[in-house]
């Protein structure tokens, strides 16, 4: 009698520490009744469960309780009521929710109570939404895309750039070339003379005309005073001075 007490007693002690060790190695756990469901349900839902990433565990609540009285895991004891069972987590949280979820659609008699992850409760709605959530690889496939598009945009933009910026000298220099503006230190574009062609025929013409200028100035002093005085002016007829009238004739006393 007292050795099957104490067999009962290490027994109970072996699966209290099991319960402990499984919850320290689980990412999360998750907790279910399973009332209802036969043995033949119940290993169909342990191998559906363990592909996915999860250990489907069946305890008595009391034992349960005494692994995580005081403990990090002590929320768990929430929904412990009735015939529970639990599900470690050893992979994708998400993926193991789905499987659960999938489970349970199939065959009602399967509950989802709720969960613990990071210390945190989860209820079963939130792990109905976990279990609407792509694969952990999708997510990470998609998280890497996001990070690597605007790497790959702006490799992108930086490669171009180059290429670019010759364009834009290249149609510059078009643009000049259509205006007519010379490029610098050269001739204008479609000018056959050289430069300075111009400067060169106008010094002939302002030395012209400075010689003709020091001949004039040349002039003797006395053509340049007869060229500057003015002309005697003949003073009419009209003004010209009376003749003298002759005196009268003394005129004959009487005899």
């Amino acid at each position: 009698m007292a050795a099957t007490q104490n067999a009962a007693r290490a027994h109970k002690s072996d699966v209290v520490d099991e319960v402990k060790t499984r919850l320290g190695d689980a990412s999360a756990s998750i907790v279910s009744e399973y009332r209802g469901l036969t043995v033949a349900e119940l290993a169909q839902l342990r191998q559906t469960l363990s592909a996915a990433g999860g250990d489907y565990k069946i305890f008595k609540n009391t034992l349960v309780r005494r692994a995580v009285d005081g403990g990090e895991y002590q929320p768990l004891s929430e929904y412990l009521s009735g015939p529970s069972a639990l599900t470690f987590v050893q992979g994708d949280l998400s993926a193991v929710a789905k499987a659960l979820r999938d489970f349970s659609r199939a065959n009602p008699h399967l509950v989802i109570k709720g969960g613990l992850a990071d210390g945190s409760l989860l209820t079963t709605a939130e792990l109905v939404a976990l279990a609407d959530l792509p694969p952990r690889e999708v997510l990470l496939a998609r998280l890497a895309g996001a990070l690597a598009a605007p790497m790959q945009k702006m490799a992108t933009l930086l490669q171009a750039l180059p290429q670019n910026l010759a364009y834009g000298i290249s149609a510059l220099v078009e643009q000049r070339g259509e205006g007519g503006e010379a490029a610098p230190g050269g001739d204008a574009p479609g000018s056959d003379e050289p430069a300075g062609t111009d400067d060169a025929e106008a010094a002939p013409v302002e030395a012209a005309g400075g010689d003709e200028g020091d001949t004039e100035a040349a002039a003797s002093p006395e053509e340049a005073e007869a060229s500057t005085a003015p002309e005697a002016s003949t003073a009419p007829e009209a003004n010209a001075a009376p003749e003298a009238n002759a005196a009268p004739e003394a005129s004959e006393t009487p005899a």
